[in-house]
C-alpha cells in the first residue's frame, strides 16, 4: 500500500501551489484585500499595499496563472478582482490561526490600540472584527466573496438595532451603506461604510467607549466591557 504523500494527488497538489502563492507578503495581503474589500484597480491596490505597480504588477501576475485572481480592462484601467469566491473563508482561517492567543506574536504584546481604534470614521481592532462576525453570524450581513466592493444586508436587520443602529432610517447619499474594511493588524474584515460609522457613533454615544489619548484609539468602558461581554461572543 502506497504512502500517503502521493505526487500526483490533486487535492493535495492544490493545496501545495495555494500554499506557495500564499508564502510571500505582497501576494498574501493582496489577495486579503481583494477578498475581503472587493475589485481594487492596480493603482488603488499598489496604494493599500504600499508597494510600486511595476513590483505589484509581477505578483499579480503570478497570481493570475494560478487562477487566484483574474482581471477586466476597463477603458485604461485594469480591475483585479479574485478568482474563487471560496478564498475569503480560506484566508480567514489562516488569520485567526495566526492570531491564535494560545501563542505569542513574536516581539510583540497586544495594545489597547489592537483592542478598539477608529479606522477611517468606524470601528476597527478586535472590537470592530467582532462587530463584523456578529452581523454575518446573524444574517444581518452577507460576507464578503471579492466580487464587490459593497457587502449586500441581510434579510435579518437585528443585529444592527442590538448595536444600536436602524439602518431603514440611515441614510447612506452617495456611500455604501456597508463595506468590509481588511483589519490592518488582524487582516480579517470589520465593518465599514456609513453602517459602520453608525455602529461607532452608537457606542460613543451610548459611553461603551470612548476616544484615547493616543492616535485612534478607543477605550472600552466599564459599561462597555458588560454590554460586549453579552452582545459580541468570543470578545473579551
Amino acid at each position: 500500500m502506497g504512502g500517503l504523500v502521493d505526487a500526483g494527488n490533486a487535492v493535495q497538489g492544490a493545496i501545495v501551489e495555494l500554499t506557495r502563492e500564499l508564502a510571500d507578503p505582497v501576494r498574501l495581503t493582496a489577495l486579503q484585500v481583494l477578498a475581503a474589500e472587493g475589485p481594487h484597480t492596480m493603482v488603488q491596490l499598489a496604494d493599500a499595499l504600499g508597494v510600486t505597480a511595476p513590483r505589484l504588477g509581477n505578483h499579480l501576475a503570478r497570481l493570475r496563472a494560478a487562477g487566484l485572481v483574474t482581471v477586466e480592462h476597463a477603458g485604461r484601467h485594469a480591475v483585479y478582482r479574485v478568482g474563487r469566491e471560496d478564498l475569503l473563508p480560506v484566508l480567514t482561517a489562516l488569520a485567526h490561526y495566526a492570531g491564535n492567543d494560545s501563542f505569542a506574536l513574536p516581539d510583540r504584546a497586544e495594545s489597547g490600540a489592537d483592542m478598539a481604534h477608529t479606522c477611517y470614521d468606524h470601528a476597527a481592532g478586535r472590537l470592530g472584527i467582532a462587530v463584523f462576525s456578529l452581523l454575518v453570524e446573524r444574517g444581518a450581513v452577507r460576507p464578503p466573496d471579492g466580487s464587490a466592493s459593497e457587502v449586500r444586508l441581510g434579510e435579518d436587520l437585528s443585529a444592527f438595532h442590538d448595536l444600536g443602529v436602524a439602518p431603514a432610517e440611515v441614510d447612506p447619499g452617495r456611500r455604501r451603506p456597508a463595506t468590509a474594511c481588511l483589519d490592518r493588524t488582524h487582516r480579517v474584515p470589520h465593518l465599514g461604510g456609513v453602517l459602520g460609522h453608525e455602529v461607532l457613533a452608537a457606542f460613543l454615544a451610548g459611553g461603551l467607549v470612548r476616544r484615547g489619548t493616543g492616535d485612534r484609539e478607543l477605550r472600552i468602558t466599564p459599561r462597555g466591557r458588560r454590554r460586549f461581554a453579552a452582545l459580541l461572543p468570543g470578545f473579551a
